[in-house]
């Protein structure tokens, strides 16, 4: 008879989206969820939103049995992956999940930030300073990862970023672009840190008070890929820990028959 074994199938992936009532926000969440799905063919790839449209994040867990990966679509660390998140999780106990850090910092995003002002209109080779707007937060640890961001943002330019939120703590991307131009820049440009278009989205571009605001990050090919980064990294470490767990069984079990 021919042994065979039997292959375990991959965790499911789901990208825990924000949410927002654009439907233009919900279509490019979408779209980058197909990008994520055409990297890696024949994953069960899945999206869940944590508020304001559906499917909702509980309602695609409830769907799922045996194994997942959850993907915060989200730039920094706040209420919502240290809340919401673990919330959801908790609400689908069959369900054996791992969730991935957020996206942001990472030098993918600083990529497609890059890309987005480009397609804006900003020169490729300009040294003028750049505002990152983000949403904001009243957590001071996602203050923080947006603070990293402007640095990598800056270290892939070339140039000085100054951080900004569009709600929360912290410095307004107007004042931001107000405070560069007293200082003698003119074309200071507006790179939007956020994954889809919505509320925040039309916060900043209304009140940045320059014409180079760049679109959100969106399906952009370096964001498809570090979700399918996050997704692999988690496998991996779910894989390690249990070689360990197994490693550190038999150990007990040896020294249990050695005392026996």
């Amino acid at each position: 008879m021919t042994a065979f074994r039997l292959r375990a199938e991959a965790p499911a992936l789901v990208a825990v989206a924000h949410g927002t009532r654009s439907p233009a926000g919900v279509a490019v969440t979408e779209s980058l969820v197909q990008r994520v799905r055409e990297l890696r063919p024949g994953l069960d790839v899945r999206v869940g939103h944590l508020g304001l449209a559906s499917p909702s994040l509980e309602s695609v867990l409830a769907g799922l049995d045996g194994t997942a990966v959850l993907v915060p679509l989200l730039l920094g660390t706040g209420y919502h992956l240290r809340s919401d998140v673990p919330a959801a999780v908790a609400a689908a106990p069959w369900l054996h999940c791992r969730t991935a850090p957020a996206l942001g910092p990472h030098p993918l995003l600083a990529e497609a930030l890059a890309g987005r002002l480009a397609e804006a209109g900003r020169p490729e080779r300009s040294t003028a300073p750049v505002v990152l707007a983000a949403a904001g937060s009243s957590d001071p640890a996602a203050t923080v990862d947006t603070a990293r961001m402007a640095r990598l943002l800056a270290l892939g330019l070339g140039t000085r970023v100054v951080p900004a939120h569009a709600a929360g703590c912290g410095t307004r991307p107007g004042d931001a672009v107000a405070a560069l131009r007293a200082e003698g820049h003119e074309d200071v440009a507006v790179a939007t840190y956020l994954t889809a278009p919505g509320h925040f989205s039309e916060t900043v571009r209304r009140g940045a008070g320059t014409r180079l605001v760049a679109d959100p990050l969106g399906p952009h090919e370096a964001v498809a890929r570090l979700v399918v980064r996050r997704y692999e990294e988690a496998v991996r470490r779910e894989g390690a820990g249990r070689h360990a767990a197994g490693r550190e069984t038999v150990r007990r079990e040896a020294v249990r028959r050695g005392a026996a």
